[in-house]
Formats: C-alpha cells, structure tokens, sequence
C-alpha cells in the first residue's frame, strides 16, 4: 500500500473513531446506566434483550458480534442527529477490518517469487530441540514471525545482521540466526534471562550474543544499540518498548525493521503520544483504559471458569458500591487482585478482606446482601457496556498501527503492513515492516 494510501484509511478510521466515541471512549465500571442510551436507543434495547451467556459467545467472534449489533446502530445513526449519515454507515465496515497477509499486501508481491525453504532431517530434529519448553501456540507465533523476516521468504528482505529487541531467552533470535546464517544480538534487561538463553546459543555453537540493558536507558553512543546495517526485529513489545525502538531505529537509519506490537497500555504517560504528523493533529486522544481495548477480547472459558470470573466481577463491584458509600467518595478504589481460593468463600468475607486492605471498617448494620445485589447489575451494565465498546478494537488497532506506519512513512522508510499469522494463533497477529529508502 502507497504512502497515500496508508495516511488516507487512518484518516477515515479517524474520522470513524471519532464520530461514535461516546460508544467506545469510557470506563464502564464508572457507569449506573448506559451512558448513550438516549442517543442509541434501539442498540441499547438490543444489548438489554441479550443473556448474559449470549454476550459471552458474542464477544469472543468479531464477525458475530458485529453482526449482532449492526442492524440496530444503522438504525439509531439513520434516526439520530449525526452529520455525514451516509458516510458514517459506510464506514462502519471498520468493525471488521482485518489486515492483509503479506502475499497481498504489497503492490508487486505478485512478482516476488515464493522459496520453498529446504530442510532434511538433521535441521527438523535441531528445530525440534529449539521449541522445547515453548507453549505450542508460542512456538507458533515464533516461527510464523520467523518466516516473515527471512530474505529466502521474501527476497525484497536484504540479509542483515539481527538486532532481537526484547529477547527475553532469545527463543526468535535463536531460530532467526539458525535459519539465515547470520549474527544475531539479543536485547534483554533480565539478566537471568540472557544467562540462559546465552548457555543454548553456546550449545548449539549459534551466531547469537547477549546484552543485557535497559532499553530505557541514555544511549552510549559509542556502544549504540542500533545500527545502520541492521535489520532490527521485535516480536509481541509492549507499549514503550516497541516505541522506543522505533524511535532509536529511525534515529541510527538502521536499514530493516519488522515489529509486532503488543499492549499498547504499557506507557509511562498518562495518555497516548501519537507518533506521525496525522495523529499528533488528530481530535482522538486516548487514555491508558483507551489503549487497552485492542486487547479485550475473550476466549469462551468452561462454564465453571465464566462462573468464577462473573462472580468475581460482581463481587469486586459490589464492594466498590459498599467504599463509595463507607468513605462518602463517590469515586473508584482499586483493590489488589485475590486468590482464586478466595472465590469458594462468601461476599461477606471477601467484603471484609477488601475493607481490610484498604483500611475502612464495614459497620455491623450495613446489609451486605444489597450490596451483592447491586454488584450482580452493575456486572450485567459493564457487561453490556463492554460489548458495545469492543465493537470498535480492531478499528481502534488499526488506528494504532498506521500511526506507527506513517510514522516511519515520513522518516523515508517504505512500510508494509499485514498479519504473520492467523488470528487464531494469536489476535496481535500484526507484522509492521519498514525498509528505508534514502
């Protein structure tokens, strides 16, 4: 996709994302009704005539859940007073947006031939003793990323040495230096960490070496991190981490980088710094709660797990009812998180030992049963809350990876953006590759 391309879907994502933020720009613990009930009514009747299992099953299925609410937030745009109707309808196919894969991303991928890579025995066995210890779904995503910055997969790659920002053990870079033949040097702050993914690198005689640093910290500039004649690769950084390495990258002109971000909460500001010139002038701003929607979305537990974890939000609701009312605040307390165990006792105890940690006394007249009543419907509000909000990640990501994307765009890098593997491996499945140009 074309500089111009990319900068024109974030500015209609943004201009989407903007238009119905009262449905996705809040905190629903915070709410005692539907916060735009009268501005979409026939959406709020819709989600009020949903059961509770219902939702969950929604919420886990994209396509399911847009498909659920859809007709009836066409209808409340159509009768409400928003500007651009048309437009505003014909946008909300971003519900569902989904990224390319690699093969179709790009403008010539068509004439970038495909390299079966060659393996035997001998490499089959060695790959096997490399995801040993690793979740298979892990390994998964690993080797998918693998794939996707190997040059005999995609020529257009130049083989560089391998700079793996956030190692941890090194399991990528162990693969990476395996299957390409070349030096690769492991970024991880846990010196532990380094230790044993240094004693594999040993083991198995592999071009990988280890640094232990902080990623935070003031660049020696006679030992810089980046380099020029470098590919530099991140899988699954979290929030500043893949930042600060984008900024250190552009910094040195390091020529490759192929990232996949990951939690985009994880920031040290209050709110979100946008990166290129588009979302630096953009009306969305976002807050750390913002940023974790992109990432709330459920998998169907068991029936005993969902029990658990329903009866745990209404407790912990319950009791944000009770300290508002104790300490005459109308305003949120965050209370440590509790031991599973905890959940086979009764609201009364878990009452008393949230009071406990916070230092308030529950008096003897207080009845508690209310109290567990109004936590079961304010967990049935967020939950419908919630599911309206999650309407709106994937657009919301979106939004979040083409600032990134034209970021580089304007620092002279071409940009791709597509998925490394499926959804169903893992939902922060996006790869961002960037090869400077001039």
């Amino acid at each position: 996709m074309s500089v111009i391309k990319y900068q024109q879907t974030f500015n209609v994502i943004d201009s989407f994302l903007h238009g119905l933020k009262p449905l996705w720009q809040l905190v629903a613990f915070e709410c005692d009704h539907l916060p735009w009930q009268h501005a979409f009514p026939h959406l709020a009747q819709t989600v009020w005539q949903l059961d509770d299992a219902e939702i969950d099953i929604l919420d886990s299925d994209q396509q399911h859940l847009v498909d659920a609410l859809l007709p009836s937030l066409i209808a409340d745009i159509q009768q409400g007073q928003f500007a651009n109707k048309d437009q505003l309808i014909n946008q909300l196919s971003l519900l569902v947006i989904t990224l390319p894969t690699s093969a179709t991303n790009s403008d010539d991928a068509q004439d970038v031939p495909y390299i079966e890579p060659l393996a035997n025995e001998h490499q089959n066995s060695d790959l096997a003793h490399f995801s040993a210890h690793i979740k298979g779904r892990k390994w998964q995503q690993i080797s998918a990323f693998a794939e996707q910055v190997d040059p005999q997969h995609h020529p257009q790659l130049p083989l560089l040495p391998i700079l793996e920002w956030c190692a941890g053990k090194g399991h990528l870079g162990r693969l990476v230096t395996k299957q390409q033949k070349v030096e690769v040097t492991s970024i991880e702050w846990q010196a532990s960490l380094c230790a044993q993914g240094q004693v594999f690198a040993k083991q198995w005689q592999l071009a990988q070496t280890f640094i232990c640093a902080d990623a935070f910290a003031p660049i020696d500039s006679s030992k810089p991190l980046l380099l020029i004649d470098q590919h530099a690769i991140a899988l699954h950084a979290c929030g500043d981490l893949h930042v600060r390495l984008l900024k250190l990258a552009v910094s040195a002109g390091t020529r490759v980088l192929s990232i996949s971000p990951c939690c985009y909460h994880l920031i040290e500001d209050t709110h979100y710094q946008p990166l290129s010139a588009l979302a630096k002038v953009s009306a969305v701003k976002l807050s750390k709660h913002d940023l974790q929607l992109p990432l709330q979305q459920s998998v169907i537990a068991g029936t005993k797990k969902q029990t658990l974890r329903n009866q745990e939000i209404s407790w912990r609701l319950g009791f944000d009812s009770l300290q508002r009312k104790i300490r005459d605040i109308d305003a949120y307390l965050s209370v440590p998180t509790i031991k599973k165990s905890q959940l086979s006792g009764n609201f009364s105890d878990f009452c008393q030992w949230a009071a406990n940690q916070k230092h308030l006394v529950i008096s003897s007249e207080i009845n508690l049963s209310h109290y567990l009543r109004r936590g079961i419907e304010r967990q049935r509000l967020t939950k419908r809350i919630d599911l309206v909000a999650h309407l709106f990640r994937r657009a919301l990501e979106h939004w979040l990876l083409l600032d990134r994307v034209c970021f580089l765009q304007e620092q002279g890098y071409q940009v791709t953006l597509t998925e490394f593997c499926a959804n169903s491996v893992t939902p922060r499945n996006a790869l961002i590759q960037a090869i400077k140009t001039n």
